[in-house]
């Protein structure tokens, strides 16, 4: 039985945007990774390399925590303190294998099967399977764009 295409194709994307974010958690020291880089901010997730990468794993397990709803019940709320470049790395990486496991026997599912499944998240927002993927791409994203603002910045 082939996989669904789909979930493959937004998956690689996934670990693609994990993998530039990676990078450039390698090319920092562990000063630069917990010195606060916005004093002001409001969301105590965007002060630092550190808690946006908390804040970013965090977030990974949440959208594995939808995907998985759909087979169990089961969630993971993450709390591990992320305190060096390496360990975040680490963390990075289970989160991705965390996704990857979410999808259980979802992975060989039609297309037009898995869009029933919507996801209504804490945020208020809801979503379809796709979209929830897209959205994890792109937070990824967006939140390596921010450290690397960060990173110009000093």
């Amino acid at each position: 039985m082939k996989k669904n295409g789909m979930l493959v194709a937004l998956m690689e994307e996934y670990e693609r945007a994990i993998m530039d974010y990676k990078l450039i958690l390698k090319s920092i020291s562990e000063e630069d990774f917990t010195i606060i880089r916005d004093r002001v901010a409001e969301d105590p997730d965007c002060k630092s390399l550190q808690t946006v990468t908390f804040h970013v794993i965090q977030s990974g397990y949440t959208y594995a925590n939808y995907i998985q709803s759909i087979s169990t019940k089961d969630w993971l709320e993450y709390n591990t303190e992320v305190i060096t470049t390496n360990k975040a790395i680490q963390e990075i990486e289970g989160m991705i294998a965390y996704t990857k496991k979410s999808f259980h026997n979802n992975w060989y599912k039609a297309t037009k099967e898995l869009e029933e499944y919507s996801f209504k998240t804490r945020w208020n927002v809801t979503y379809d399977l796709e979209q929830l993927l897209e959205h994890a791409i792109v937070h990824i994203l967006r939140h390596r764009r921010q450290i690397e603002n960060f990173l110009k910045k000093n």
